[in-house]
Protein backbone atom coordinates (compact mmCIF):
# COMPACT_ATOMS: atom_id res chain seq x y z
CA UNK A 1 0.00 0.00 0.00
CA UNK A 2 1.73 3.03 -1.07
CA UNK A 3 0.87 6.62 1.03
CA UNK A 4 1.31 9.89 -0.89
CA UNK A 5 2.62 12.55 1.54
CA UNK A 6 0.74 16.06 1.27
CA UNK A 7 1.72 18.35 -2.05
CA UNK A 8 4.22 20.42 0.32
CA UNK A 9 6.60 18.47 2.33
CA UNK A 10 7.61 20.71 5.22
CA UNK A 11 10.83 22.64 4.36
CA UNK A 12 11.95 23.69 7.93
CA UNK A 13 14.46 26.56 7.81
CA UNK A 14 18.10 26.82 9.49
CA UNK A 15 16.18 29.65 11.70
CA UNK A 16 13.73 27.51 13.01
CA UNK A 17 14.60 25.75 16.96
CA UNK A 18 17.87 24.34 17.06
CA UNK A 19 18.84 21.75 19.04
CA UNK A 20 22.12 21.78 20.46
CA UNK A 21 23.31 25.39 18.18
CA UNK A 22 24.24 27.15 21.34
CA UNK A 23 26.06 24.35 23.24
CA UNK A 24 29.31 22.51 22.81
CA UNK A 25 29.81 19.03 23.24
CA UNK A 26 30.45 17.92 27.04
CA UNK A 27 33.54 18.22 28.19
CA UNK A 28 36.85 15.48 27.87
CA UNK A 29 35.86 13.34 31.50
CA UNK A 30 39.05 11.15 31.49
CA UNK A 31 42.52 10.82 29.82
CA UNK A 32 43.67 8.48 27.45
CA UNK A 33 44.23 5.30 29.37
CA UNK A 34 45.45 1.53 28.48
CA UNK A 35 42.94 -0.68 27.26
CA UNK A 36 41.80 -2.68 30.11
CA UNK A 37 42.35 -6.20 30.68
CA UNK A 38 39.98 -8.91 29.35
CA UNK A 39 37.61 -10.09 31.80
CA UNK A 40 36.99 -13.86 32.98
CA UNK A 41 35.65 -15.86 30.46
CA UNK A 42 32.80 -18.41 31.34
CA UNK A 43 32.52 -21.05 28.25
CA UNK A 44 28.30 -21.99 28.48
CA UNK A 45 27.06 -18.91 28.91
CA UNK A 46 25.73 -16.11 25.94
CA UNK A 47 28.35 -13.42 25.63
CA UNK A 48 25.80 -11.07 27.21
CA UNK A 49 22.35 -11.24 27.94
CA UNK A 50 21.54 -8.26 25.84
CA UNK A 51 23.81 -8.12 22.49
CA UNK A 52 22.68 -4.56 21.33
CA UNK A 53 25.57 -3.56 18.67
CA UNK A 54 27.23 -5.20 16.00
CA UNK A 55 30.35 -3.90 14.12
CA UNK A 56 32.97 -5.15 11.60
CA UNK A 57 35.90 -2.93 11.31
CA UNK A 58 38.47 -2.12 8.73
CA UNK A 59 40.28 -5.20 9.64
CA UNK A 60 37.83 -7.52 9.96
CA UNK A 61 37.64 -8.02 13.28
CA UNK A 62 34.44 -7.95 14.96
CA UNK A 63 32.83 -6.29 17.82
CA UNK A 64 29.95 -6.35 20.21
CA UNK A 65 28.07 -3.88 21.92
CA UNK A 66 26.53 -5.37 25.08
CA UNK A 67 24.17 -3.84 28.36
CA UNK A 68 26.26 -4.21 31.20
CA UNK A 69 29.71 -5.98 29.64
CA UNK A 70 31.03 -3.28 27.69
CA UNK A 71 32.31 -4.49 24.10
CA UNK A 72 33.00 -8.04 23.10
CA UNK A 73 35.98 -8.57 20.61
CA UNK A 74 36.25 -11.49 18.21
CA UNK A 75 39.69 -11.30 16.40
CA UNK A 76 39.40 -14.64 15.07
CA UNK A 77 41.14 -16.23 17.38
CA UNK A 78 39.59 -15.14 21.14
CA UNK A 79 36.85 -13.45 22.76
CA UNK A 80 37.83 -10.51 24.84
CA UNK A 81 36.05 -7.61 26.68
CA UNK A 82 36.58 -4.29 27.19
CA UNK A 83 35.02 -1.69 29.08
CA UNK A 84 35.39 1.49 26.85
CA UNK A 85 34.62 3.81 29.84
CA UNK A 86 36.51 1.99 32.37
CA UNK A 87 35.33 -0.12 35.62
CA UNK A 88 33.57 2.31 37.59
CA UNK A 89 30.39 1.72 35.42
CA UNK A 90 28.56 -0.74 34.28
CA UNK A 91 29.45 -0.32 30.72
CA UNK A 92 26.73 -0.55 27.98
CA UNK A 93 27.94 0.24 24.23
CA UNK A 94 25.21 0.30 21.87
CA UNK A 95 26.61 1.83 18.81
CA UNK A 96 30.20 1.78 17.57
CA UNK A 97 31.64 3.58 14.61
CA UNK A 98 35.32 3.89 12.71
CA UNK A 99 36.37 6.96 11.51
CA UNK A 100 38.42 7.32 8.41
CA UNK A 101 42.00 7.05 10.30
CA UNK A 102 40.98 3.78 11.43
CA UNK A 103 39.72 4.66 15.37
CA UNK A 104 36.68 3.25 16.96
CA UNK A 105 34.18 4.79 18.42
CA UNK A 106 32.41 3.08 21.06
CA UNK A 107 28.90 5.16 22.68
CA UNK A 108 26.69 4.11 24.97
CA UNK A 109 24.34 4.74 28.35
CA UNK A 110 24.45 7.50 30.70
CA UNK A 111 27.83 6.93 32.35
CA UNK A 112 29.80 5.51 29.47
CA UNK A 113 29.33 8.12 27.26
CA UNK A 114 31.64 8.50 24.17
CA UNK A 115 35.09 6.63 23.85
CA UNK A 116 37.81 6.74 20.88
CA UNK A 117 39.87 3.76 20.86
CA UNK A 118 43.31 3.81 18.60
CA UNK A 119 43.87 0.19 19.32
CA UNK A 120 46.00 0.67 22.21
CA UNK A 121 44.29 2.82 24.23
CA UNK A 122 40.41 4.31 24.78
CA UNK A 123 39.73 8.02 25.70
CA UNK A 124 36.48 8.67 26.94
CA UNK A 125 35.37 11.75 25.56
CA UNK A 126 31.95 12.80 27.46
CA UNK A 127 29.70 10.68 29.99
CA UNK A 128 26.32 11.52 28.70
CA UNK A 129 24.06 9.18 27.23
CA UNK A 130 25.33 9.03 23.23
CA UNK A 131 24.55 7.60 19.88
CA UNK A 132 27.04 7.52 16.92
CA UNK A 133 27.67 6.97 13.52
CA UNK A 134 30.44 7.60 10.56
CA UNK A 135 29.56 9.24 7.22
CA UNK A 136 30.50 7.95 3.75
CA UNK A 137 34.12 9.96 4.40
CA UNK A 138 34.75 8.61 7.88
CA UNK A 139 33.72 11.41 10.17
CA UNK A 140 32.07 11.17 13.44
CA UNK A 141 28.44 11.96 14.03
CA UNK A 142 27.91 11.65 17.85
CA UNK A 143 24.13 12.90 19.59
CA UNK A 144 23.45 13.32 22.95
CA UNK A 145 20.34 15.02 24.11
CA UNK A 146 21.99 18.37 23.54
CA UNK A 147 22.11 17.48 19.84
CA UNK A 148 23.89 16.62 16.73
CA UNK A 149 27.71 17.27 17.01
CA UNK A 150 30.12 16.30 13.83
CA UNK A 151 33.79 16.00 13.34
CA UNK A 152 36.78 13.34 14.64
CA UNK A 153 39.53 13.22 16.49
CA UNK A 154 40.15 16.84 15.60
CA UNK A 155 37.36 17.38 17.77
CA UNK A 156 32.90 17.66 17.29
CA UNK A 157 31.71 20.66 17.03
CA UNK A 158 27.60 21.15 17.19
CA UNK A 159 25.45 20.64 14.25
CA UNK A 160 22.32 22.40 14.24
CA UNK A 161 19.09 20.68 13.58
CA UNK A 162 15.85 22.28 13.35
CA UNK A 163 12.45 20.50 15.47
CA UNK A 164 9.60 22.40 13.92
CA UNK A 165 7.52 22.00 17.21
CA UNK A 166 7.10 19.66 20.05
CA UNK A 167 6.54 15.91 19.74
CA UNK A 168 2.99 15.37 21.63
CA UNK A 169 3.79 11.48 21.72
CA UNK A 170 7.51 9.70 22.05
CA UNK A 171 9.13 6.45 23.15
CA UNK A 172 11.86 7.01 24.98
CA UNK A 173 13.34 11.61 25.08
CA UNK A 174 10.87 13.79 22.66
CA UNK A 175 12.92 15.13 20.43
CA UNK A 176 16.20 13.46 20.69
CA UNK A 177 17.90 12.66 17.36
CA UNK A 178 20.80 11.48 15.96
CA UNK A 179 22.23 11.49 12.11
CA UNK A 180 21.30 7.85 11.08
CA UNK A 181 22.58 7.12 7.60
CA UNK A 182 24.80 9.72 4.70
CA UNK A 183 22.98 8.45 1.28
CA UNK A 184 24.53 8.08 -1.93
CA UNK A 185 23.67 11.21 -2.95
CA UNK A 186 25.12 12.79 0.26
CA UNK A 187 21.94 13.36 1.56
CA UNK A 188 22.01 12.99 6.01
CA UNK A 189 19.23 11.77 7.38
CA UNK A 190 18.43 12.11 11.16
CA UNK A 191 16.04 9.92 12.95
CA UNK A 192 14.17 11.39 15.95
CA UNK A 193 11.75 10.62 18.91
CA UNK A 194 8.57 12.12 17.70
CA UNK A 195 9.42 13.77 15.18
CA UNK A 196 9.59 11.12 12.31
CA UNK A 197 12.43 11.38 10.23
CA UNK A 198 14.81 14.77 8.92
CA UNK A 199 16.21 14.75 5.57
CA UNK A 200 19.32 17.72 5.12
CA UNK A 201 20.58 18.06 1.49
CA UNK A 202 23.29 20.40 2.36
CA UNK A 203 20.66 23.22 1.79
CA UNK A 204 17.52 23.04 3.37
CA UNK A 205 15.89 20.48 6.39
CA UNK A 206 12.80 18.48 5.18
CA UNK A 207 10.60 16.79 7.82
CA UNK A 208 8.55 13.70 7.31
CA UNK A 209 6.47 12.23 9.82
CA UNK A 210 3.53 9.54 10.37
CA UNK A 211 1.30 12.16 8.29
CA UNK A 212 3.16 11.54 5.30
CA UNK A 213 3.07 7.59 5.09
CA UNK A 214 5.67 7.26 8.31
CA UNK A 215 5.56 4.06 10.01
CA UNK A 216 5.25 6.13 13.08
CA UNK A 217 6.96 9.44 14.47
CA UNK A 218 10.01 7.52 16.16
CA UNK A 219 12.06 6.25 13.63
CA UNK A 220 14.96 3.73 14.94
CA UNK A 221 16.83 2.81 11.60
CA UNK A 222 17.37 3.89 8.12
CA UNK A 223 18.80 2.35 5.35
CA UNK A 224 19.09 2.48 1.15
CA UNK A 225 18.80 -0.02 -0.96
CA UNK A 226 20.96 -0.57 -3.81
CA UNK A 227 17.91 0.85 -6.27
CA UNK A 228 18.48 4.38 -4.05
CA UNK A 229 15.20 3.60 -2.15
CA UNK A 230 15.13 4.52 1.40
CA UNK A 231 14.08 2.10 4.07
CA UNK A 232 12.67 3.43 7.45
CA UNK A 233 12.32 0.87 10.93
CA UNK A 234 9.84 2.98 13.59
CA UNK A 235 8.64 1.37 17.19
CA UNK A 236 5.65 2.76 19.07
CA UNK A 237 5.61 5.73 21.27
CA UNK A 238 4.96 4.84 24.49
CA UNK A 239 4.44 8.39 26.14
CA UNK A 240 2.00 9.41 27.72
CA UNK A 241 0.25 5.77 25.97
CA UNK A 242 1.35 3.21 23.61
CA UNK A 243 0.21 4.38 19.84
CA UNK A 244 0.42 1.10 18.39
CA UNK A 245 2.05 1.83 15.40
CA UNK A 246 5.18 1.68 14.36
CA UNK A 247 6.69 -1.28 11.61
CA UNK A 248 8.19 -0.49 8.03
CA UNK A 249 8.03 1.76 5.32
CA UNK A 250 10.15 1.94 2.35
CA UNK A 251 10.46 5.17 0.65
CA UNK A 252 11.13 6.24 -3.28
CA UNK A 253 11.55 9.77 -2.94
CA UNK A 254 7.75 11.10 -3.50
CA UNK A 255 5.73 8.39 -1.14
CA UNK A 256 5.91 5.54 1.22
CA UNK A 257 4.86 2.02 0.34
CA UNK A 258 3.68 -0.09 3.13
CA UNK A 259 3.71 -4.19 3.58
CA UNK A 260 0.50 -4.91 5.25
CA UNK A 261 0.17 -8.59 4.28
CA UNK A 262 3.75 -9.90 5.73
CA UNK A 263 3.30 -10.56 9.51
CA UNK A 264 5.83 -8.48 11.67
CA UNK A 265 6.27 -5.28 9.44
CA UNK A 266 2.87 -3.42 10.70
CA UNK A 267 2.60 -2.21 13.92
CA UNK A 268 5.35 -3.94 15.19
CA UNK A 269 8.60 -2.34 16.80
CA UNK A 270 11.28 -3.17 14.74
CA UNK A 271 15.00 -2.50 16.00
CA UNK A 272 17.01 -3.66 13.13
CA UNK A 273 17.36 -3.27 10.02
CA UNK A 274 20.34 -4.27 8.07
CA UNK A 275 21.55 -4.45 4.15
CA UNK A 276 24.08 -7.06 3.41
CA UNK A 277 26.67 -7.40 0.65
CA UNK A 278 24.45 -9.36 -1.78
CA UNK A 279 21.42 -6.51 -1.15
CA UNK A 280 19.36 -8.80 1.01
CA UNK A 281 17.32 -6.50 3.68
CA UNK A 282 17.16 -7.69 6.92
CA UNK A 283 14.08 -6.71 9.24
CA UNK A 284 13.93 -7.36 13.03
CA UNK A 285 10.10 -7.94 13.74
CA UNK A 286 10.00 -8.11 17.47
CA UNK A 287 7.89 -11.48 18.44
CA UNK A 288 7.93 -12.83 14.82
CA UNK A 289 11.07 -13.36 13.39
CA UNK A 290 14.06 -12.31 11.25
CA UNK A 291 12.75 -11.33 7.75
CA UNK A 292 15.20 -11.07 4.39
CA UNK A 293 14.21 -9.12 1.55
CA UNK A 294 15.84 -9.82 -1.61
CA UNK A 295 14.44 -9.98 -4.91
CA UNK A 296 10.95 -8.30 -4.16
CA UNK A 297 10.33 -11.57 -1.83
CA UNK A 298 9.99 -11.71 2.00
CA UNK A 299 10.94 -14.94 3.81
CA UNK A 300 10.70 -15.37 8.00
CA UNK A 301 13.59 -17.18 9.24
CA UNK A 302 12.10 -18.23 12.80
CA UNK A 303 13.79 -21.82 13.23
CA UNK A 304 16.69 -20.94 17.15
CA UNK A 305 18.84 -23.90 18.88
CA UNK A 306 17.65 -21.71 21.85
CA UNK A 307 14.07 -20.97 21.31
CA UNK A 308 14.86 -20.22 25.54
CA UNK A 309 16.88 -17.26 24.92
CA UNK A 310 14.89 -15.74 21.47
CA UNK A 311 12.23 -17.14 21.16
CA UNK A 312 10.60 -13.20 21.44
CA UNK A 313 13.29 -12.67 18.00
CA UNK A 314 14.16 -9.15 19.70
CA UNK A 315 16.54 -8.59 16.99
CA UNK A 316 19.07 -5.40 18.35
CA UNK A 317 21.82 -5.62 15.76
CA UNK A 318 23.28 -6.86 13.30
CA UNK A 319 27.02 -7.38 11.25
CA UNK A 320 28.12 -9.27 8.22
CA UNK A 321 32.27 -10.30 8.77
CA UNK A 322 34.24 -9.87 5.73
CA UNK A 323 33.88 -13.66 5.02
CA UNK A 324 30.40 -13.33 4.37
CA UNK A 325 28.62 -14.70 7.98
CA UNK A 326 26.10 -13.10 9.47
CA UNK A 327 26.17 -11.95 13.17
CA UNK A 328 22.67 -11.35 15.30
CA UNK A 329 22.54 -9.39 18.45
CA UNK A 330 19.54 -10.60 20.38
CA UNK A 331 18.08 -10.01 23.84
CA UNK A 332 19.25 -13.03 24.86
CA UNK A 333 22.46 -13.56 23.40
CA UNK A 334 24.76 -14.02 19.98
CA UNK A 335 23.79 -15.72 17.24
CA UNK A 336 24.65 -16.62 13.56
CA UNK A 337 22.74 -17.64 10.70
CA UNK A 338 23.41 -21.36 9.66
CA UNK A 339 21.57 -22.12 6.63
CA UNK A 340 18.31 -21.00 7.18
CA UNK A 341 18.73 -21.51 10.93
CA UNK A 342 19.70 -19.23 13.81
CA UNK A 343 22.44 -20.85 16.20
CA UNK A 344 23.60 -19.96 19.29
CA UNK A 345 27.32 -18.29 19.83
CA UNK A 346 28.23 -18.75 23.35
CA UNK A 347 31.41 -17.46 25.12
CA UNK A 348 32.94 -21.15 24.02
CA UNK A 349 31.25 -20.66 20.14
CA UNK A 350 30.79 -22.18 18.14
CA UNK A 351 33.24 -19.57 16.78
CA UNK A 352 34.03 -19.74 12.69
CA UNK A 353 37.93 -18.85 12.45
CA UNK A 354 37.86 -15.16 11.12
CA UNK A 355 41.27 -14.26 9.48
CA UNK A 356 41.67 -10.76 9.99
CA UNK A 357 44.42 -8.35 8.63
CA UNK A 358 47.63 -8.00 10.93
Amino acid sequence: MAHAPPSALRLLPCAALLVGACSGPPAATAPARPAPPAQPVQPSEPIAEYVVAAFTDSKGVLWFGTIGNGVARYDGEALTYFNPAGDVVKNTVVSIAEDARGNLWFAGHAGTGLSRYDGTTFTQLWTDETRVRADRKGDIWASTDLGVFHGGVDGLHAFPVPLADRATAYTIVPGRLAMELEDSRGDLWFRTDGHGTIKYDGRSFVNLTKKDGLCSDTVWNIVEDQQGHMWFSCVQAFQPHATGDGGLRRYDGTSFTAFPNIPGLTATDIYTLYLDRSGALWIGAMGVGVIRHADGVFTTIKTTDRPDLNGRFGLQAMTQDRHGALWYGFSGGLFRLDGERLVHVARSGPWQRVPTTP
